[in-house]
């Protein structure tokens, strides 16, 4: 006879898996939000590089014209519809609604990530062959904005890779706190979060992403841009993040679904920074 009899207990509350749940980028662009249509349009207005001039021998002062531009974006629609039967409920552990509400959600602001990287990586301006993160990379980045006129107001962004990031915290003047402006341990907000915290140096934000094109290669992309590079069109006013009950059929569903575009606005305002993050893989 057994002497024992071992209950298995499950945990109720369900852990989340490791994936991007949060849209980290839209904040870093310019969004404009779309009521009805399926484009929208964007004005980029400048001087197109005029320079002042004096009257004339007439008296008049030559005028011009402003260069102004009408990139646009077309939306698509996108979706993420999750389904489970009562049986289903009932029979897992957790609660199955919750999670199904939890990653449908996740699966949208991943696209939304996924939308404006790859309008940035339709960038041509770029640093050259792709070599392992230090000062000097940031640097030739920084410069190639800086002569393209782009304004180093605050509004600048810095896209990197994990791998960037780990060869960056090797500089004194990117991991040390006397030089680093709002790093994750301040201000930390007690509760669990689920969006990773950027952190400002050089007047730049930096996050980092872990969906960028090449991750874990020797091609990886990341990107330096201004806010107003790149645009991003959604329709706030009903986005959809929805829950119900098919009393016919017995199921329980989550969907979300949104409009959204992205476009280039300006082509100047990107550099793509080729990176080699090969050797920082797992083995």
């Amino acid at each position: 006879m057994a002497e024992t009899a071992f209950q298995t207990m499950y945990r109720e509350e369900f852990i989340a898996g490791f994936e991007q749940l949060q849209s980290l980028l839209r904040d870093t662009v310019t969004t404009e939000v779309q009521i009805t249509g399926n484009v929208a349009t964007f004005l980029v207005a400048d001087s197109g590089g005029a320079t002042a001039v004096t009257r004339g021998v007439n008296g008049l002062i030559p005028a011009r014209g402003d260069n102004l531009s009408q990139p646009t974006a077309t939306l698509v629609e996108w979706h993420d519809l999750v389904r489970k039967t009562s049986w289903n409920i009932f029979a897992s552990q957790g609660n199955q609604r919750a999670i199904m509400q939890q990653t449908c959600m996740g699966v949208i602001n991943r696209k939304i990530d996924d939308d404006i990287i790859t309008e940035l990586n339709t960038g041509t301006v770029n640093t050259g062959s792709a070599v392992i993160a230090d000062l000097g990379l940031v640097m030739k980045a920084k410069t190639i904005l800086g002569n393209a006129s782009v304004p180093w107001d605050m509004n600048i962004c810095a896209l990197i890779t994990p791998a960037f990031e780990a060869y960056m915290m090797q500089v004194t003047e990117f991991s040390s706190r006397d030089y680093v402006g709002g790093p994750p341990m301040d201000k930390a907000d007690p509760a669990w979060r689920d969006k990773p915290r950027g952190f400002y140096w050089l007047d730049m934000l930096w996050v980092v992403h872990p969906n960028l094109p090449g991750k874990a290669t020797s091609a990886e992309k990341c990107f330096i841009y201004h806010k107003s590079a790149i645009g991003h069109a959604y329709n706030a006013s009903n986005l959809q993040a929805l829950a119900g009950y098919d009393e016919e059929q017995d199921y329980s569903w989550a969907r979300c679904s949104i409009f959204m575009g992205s476009a280039l606005l300006q082509n100047s305002g990107v550099v793509v920074v080729n990176h080699d993050g090969s050797a920082l893989v797992a083995a």
